[in-house]
């Protein structure tokens, strides 16, 4: 087959939805393919998901990606995947488990953001076992070791019948291809596999009551531990490729966690993964900076060797709640229910409705913190993930007053706003701190499209805010994956080079550097402020 008519194709499997985008060689978007996927929230700091409701999505979004292209199945060079560092459970048959009260067997999956293992995680950081050190000191319940051992701890029958405990991005590619190997990504980062060791810490697991983990030598969590990018098994079986429509063995790469995978997809433009942060901002938030000997930062994740990169070392920080956070925040407002009508009418989401609001009130973007001069923000709604690693941590607001107009609510959301670019300074700060200087920030995710959006976020933290030309680049650090796994690039550097394109670079603007200091000054003063009253 002609070179210009071969594909890749990238899956993305986020918070609450599956999608599938379909790539050329020069790295343009052909097609992409969007399903939702149920996401079951209860008390206690439950959510869940479904594997089998997300596998179906993937071959679904796959087909019809494919079949909007236009292209051949057998165009297809190879297939990448990335999901969220969710934990799915599987008995010996490889079906699904229940993991909490519902005893829903679909609902086999512990979702990221769930936080029922908080009390474990608080356990396992009080051990202070060595591996802890490559997490930034402190385990966090987002992370698969404190999930699996509340699983262990309240629902034993559960624990004992697991034949598989696998991270999302895992599950895809052995539900492809019957391959059980673990990706770098993944286990390095969730997980505590010492990658620059290559091997797993028995002692650990002694230590914090899952001993039959290691005890089994690690069967059901991964004995064979690959790179992203590595072809995974003989490529997709025959029961996958007729689910997704594609030609058995096409070559699948061994996946990783969504937010490294848009790290993949920007971090290489202008001068490359070793000058730039990427900074995925969705529903969550995650920064991930690349060196190339290991920077131990107190409260960021890390340093993991080979976890984006292969070869280099990454810190991962962000914030549990990122887009997430500011939706909540609108949403309290008296004046939100008649800006969602609006937004609803005018064809786009309640955060964007705001920003071009707030861009039509100003001269320039940069004058619209402006707006919320005396409103402050600290949205941590979630807990703060980096770089105080506090589960506990909570959204604090400072200058509400009793106004219920929609400039008001537009106030609110550019405070929330510059809130979500001061948490990404203190980790910028704790980074330097420690040796690691950014030079620019690369950004990507659904919450970070609006101009608006991007220059008060380089105006907050300081530095500049760089995009790429793909308008999906999560997608593109997946399909990058494929690209390697298919022989279609070396490495993954060279892939990151080649597919991932400059776009646009937004400054920080120094005629209003003081007011943001200032800010950031009382930000940090409230978030102290909130820290201390949960004593009370």
């Amino acid at each position: 087959m002609n070179q210009d008519n071969r594909t890749i194709i990238g899956v993305d499997v986020g918070s609450g939805s599956v999608r599938a985008g379909i790539f050329d060689f020069n790295g343009t978007l052909l097609a992409h393919a969007t399903r939702p996927i149920t996401l079951w929230r209860e008390a206690g700091q439950i959510v869940e998901q479904s594997s089998r409701e997300i596998w179906q999505s993937v071959c679904q979004c796959i087909k019809e990606a494919v079949s909007k292209s236009g292209a051949a199945p057998a165009s297809v060079a190879g297939i990448g995947f990335d999901a969220t560092c969710s934990l799915v459970v599987l008995d010996a048959e490889g079906r699904p488990l229940p993991v909490g009260p519902s005893e829903e067997a679909d609902r086999n999956v512990i979702v990221w953001m769930d936080h029922r293992a908080t009390a474990q995680a608080e356990r396992i950081n009080q051990t202070a076992h060595p591996v802890l050190q490559y997490v930034g000191g402190k385990i966090s319940p987002e992370m698969e070791t404190p999930k699996i051992l509340w699983l262990k701890e309240h629902r034993r029958k559960i624990y004992d019948r697991a034949w598989q405990f696998f991270d999302l991005a895992d599950f895809l590619t052995w539900r492809a291809t019957g391959d059980l190997a673990r990706s770098t990504c993944t286990v390095t980062c969730k997980w505590t596999y010492l990658a620059h060791e290559k091997r797993w810490d028995p002692d650990y697991f002694h230590t914090i009551g899952l001993q039959e983990l290691a005890d089994e030598d690690f069967a059901r969590i991964g004995q064979r531990i690959r790179e992203p990018g590595t072809p995974c098994g003989n490529g997709l079986t025959l029961e996958a490729a007729d689910e997704m429509g594609l030609r058995v063995g096409t070559p699948v790469a061994i996946g990783m966690i969504d937010a490294h995978a848009g790290g993949i997809g920007t971090a290489g433009v202008d001068r490359g993964a070793l000058h730039n942060m990427a900074w995925v901002f969705g529903t969550s938030a995650c920064t991930m900076m690349s060196t190339k000997k290991p920077v131990f930062v107190p409260g960021v994740w890390g340093p993991y060797y080979s976890a984006m990169v292969p070869g280099l070392w990454l810190n991962e920080g962000g914030q549990s709640a990122a887009g997430a956070a500011i939706d909540q925040l609108i949403a309290f407002h008296p004046a939100a229910a008649e800006a969602s009508e609006r937004a609803k009418a005018a064809g786009v989401s309640l955060p964007v409705f705001l920003a071009d609001r707030a861009l039509k009130s100003v001269a320039a973007p940069s004058q619209a913190v402006e707006l919320a001069q005396g409103l402050h923000v600290v949205p941590e709604f979630l807990g703060n993930r980096a770089p105080f690693a506090d589960p506990h941590a909570r959204a604090a607001i400072a200058g509400l007053g009793m106004e219920r107009d929609l400039d008001n609510l537009v106030a609110l959301y550019v405070a929330g706003l510059c809130g979500i670019g001061y948490g990404l300074r203190q980790i910028l700060e704790a980074q330097s701190e420690n040796g690691i200087e950014t030079g620019k920030i690369v950004i990507s995710g659904g919450a970070g499209q609006n101009p608006l959006v991007r220059q008060l976020l380089a105006d907050a933290c300081g530095l500049p805010i760089l995009t790429t030309v793909s308008s999906e680049p999560v997608l593109l650090g997946s399909a990058i994956l494929g690209a390697v796994a298919g022989d279609v690039s070396p490495s993954v550097p060279e892939a990151m080079s080649r597919f991932t394109v400059l776009d646009k670079q937004y400054d920080p603007d120094t005629a209003h550097q003081m007011c943001h200091q200032q800010r950031y000054e009382a930000y940090k003063l409230l978030q102290d402020t909130a820290r201390k009253l949960r004593e009370f």
